[in-house]
């Protein structure tokens, strides 16, 4: 043979080389398919044998719990039947019997025999076999008899009355057992007993039977899953030997997966089902990472949005809560800071008005006062509108040199109609030192002052004397300081509420229940106010006796004379 002829035998021996490994792969597949057939096979004879016999089972248990429903079906006859022999004696012994509980009983027992009749149905369809005829008819035959019993004391109840001088009662009791006891010739009280017996002993039969089915369904799933190991055993080995190279391949590339490494590739061997396979998971890791790429940059683009939007309304939700909050306290405000004004007004007029005219003089200076609390109200009015068109809680203080003297005079006389219409005394106005200037906003300190005197008055009782005092000291730190006091005599305030009266919208019990009108706000005004002049509001009070109000303003040096605004 010439040597051009030599490099033709490797192709000569390549193709019997390829047919015996394709027929080895078909051959693999099918003794897989044959194999899983078999056990598919096992698995469902044994299946088809299981399901027989659960329905034989349950058909067993279903007869059992007839059985046990009959068998409390009379002794709940039994029951009734001894409560209608109770209700009979009671009435022939004269004793009060409830007419309705009769009836009741009556009917309970009549409704227990129909449902005995429909559990002894149930049982003689549900086993028609020979040998349970004989107790089937035992048991109807027994119902019968305890029918015509049922009627039978249907007839001697509704004659039952109570027993006529001189009747033996024991002749009578003796009556009324053989009524409930005997029906046809037959002891109802032995026919229940051996009707329990029966069903109990069939109860025990069913249950025995049951028990000895699903142990013979446990030894059938037992054997078949023991073949069914032995089988699974043998073909794990075999096919072991067979698959173990490729599959720890693509154990090792689906770890890879897992782990997050997509670059990795399963080594690709041959042209078999498992080369087949790592092209596609090859293919897929391929794929995965170009979409994990995407999907970060995806999801980072996605959080930056999420994080900017989620800023703008956490923002826009903290100014509309604020925005709220603002609106409620400027009701509030509006509410408090209109009424003590107005009201003043109204008292002033009230009482120029009473009784016979008065000289001019008094009518200039009523009219005066009331000038002047309108005008105060004017700038409560300008306050609020302000407040309301920008921040509520900014109040703009013109501060001047203001002679506290004149100022509580003032107040006082503004107060004077309040008083008149409230029944309460103001005491004498303090004396006029003109020692007593503070820098300050003089509508805030009539502000203040009046809410201190509107609320002593307010809370006083009848007749009570309400006090305004000034007293110049020096703080602790060398400053001169005015404390301006106003005392009543009035309900007081309890310790555990004293804390508390500075809280916006807080009323004690005891103020409620002395003054049902009210916001609960005057006094934090108050202390707000007190605060933006440098000074400080206390109270101190005993319930009962009456509430002292104490505030404290720094007292201007004669260098600080010059008017500011803040």
């Amino acid at each position: 043979m010439s040597a051009g002829c030599l490099p033709d035998e490797p192709q000569m021996n390549a193709a019997p080389q390829a047919r015996p490994s394709a027929r080895m792969r078909r051959m693999f597949r099918r003794r897989l398919t044959l194999v899983l057939m078999l056990f598919a096979s096992v698995v469902v004879l044994a299946a088809v044998v299981a399901a027989a016999s659960l329905v034989i089972t349950e058909r067993q248990v279903l007869r059992g719990r007839v059985a046990s429903d009959i068998a409390t079906g009379f002794v709940q006859l039994s029951a009734q039947k001894q409560r209608l022999r109770s209700w009979v004696a009671q009435v022939q012994q004269g004793a009060s019997a409830d007419l309705s509980m009769r009836s009741e009983l009556l009917a309970a027992m009549q409704g227990t025999l129909q449902k005995l009749k429909v559990l002894a149905a149930q049982a003689a369809e549900l086993d028609s076999s020979a040998d349970a005829e004989r107790e089937h008819k035992q048991r109807y035959e027994t119902l019968a008899v305890l029918e015509l019993s049922v009627a039978a004391l249907d007839r001697a109840v509704q004659d039952a009355r109570p027993l006529a001088p001189g009747v033996d009662p024991n002749q009578a009791w003796r009556e009324l057992s053989r009524v409930f006891d005997m029906a046809e010739g037959h002891d109802i009280r032995k026919l229940i007993a051996e009707s329990i017996v029966r069903e109990a002993a069939a109860v025990q039969r069913e249950r025995a039977a049951a028990d000895s089915t699903l142990g013979w369904v446990r030894w059938l799933w037992l054997g078949a899953a023991a073949l069914l190991a032995a089988g699974a055993l043998t073909a794990a080995v075999y096919f072991g030997r067979a698959l173990r190279g490729p599959l720890e391949q693509l154990s090792l590339g689906a770890r890879a997966l897992q782990m997050g490494q997509l670059g990795h590739r399963i080594p690709q061997q041959g042209d078999d089902e498992f080369a087949q396979v790592a092209r596609s998971v090859n293919a897929l890791a391929a794929e995965l990472e170009q979409h994990r790429e995407r999907e970060s940059a995806d999801r980072q683009r996605l959080a930056d949005l999420v994080a900017a939007r989620t800023r703008e309304l956490a923002d826009a939700l903290g100014s509309l809560r604020q925005a709220d909050g603002q609106r409620r306290r400027l009701f509030a405000d509006i509410s408090h800071e209109l009424r003590t004004p107005t009201t003043a007004i109204r008292g002033e007029a009230e009482i120029t008005l009473r009784g016979v005219d008065k000289p001019a003089a008094e009518y200039k200076d009523a009219l005066a006062r009331i000038v002047v609390t309108a005008r105060q109200l004017g700038h409560v009015i300008d306050d609020l509108l302000t407040m309301a068109r920008s921040d509520i809680d900014s109040l703009s203080l013109v501060r001047e040199a203001v002679d506290m003297d004149e100022l509580a005079h003032a107040v006082l006389d503004q107060a004077a109609a309040l008083s008149e219409q409230r029944g309460v005394v103001l005491g004498a106005p303090p004396p006029r030192t003109g020692h007593h200037i503070v820098s300050g906003d003089p509508m805030r300190l009539r502000q203040m002052l009046m809410v201190l005197l509107d609320n002593a008055m307010r809370y006083s009782n009848a007749r009570g004397e309400v006090q305004l005092a000034l007293q110049a000291s020096t703080s602790d730190d060398g400053r001169r300081q005015l404390t301006l006091t106003v005392v009543d005599q009035g309900i007081g305030i309890p310790a555990d509420e004293l804390l508390r009266v500075f809280d916006r919208h807080f009323r004690g019990l005891v103020a409620r229940q002395h003054s049902p009108d009210g916001s609960g706000l005057g006094l934090s005004i108050a202390r707000q106010l007190a605060q933006a002049h440098g000074g400080t509001l206390e109270l101190h009070s005993e319930p009962g006796v009456g509430t002292r109000a104490c505030l404290t303003l720094p007292l201007l040096d004669q260098q600080d004379l010059a008017p500011t605004t803040t």
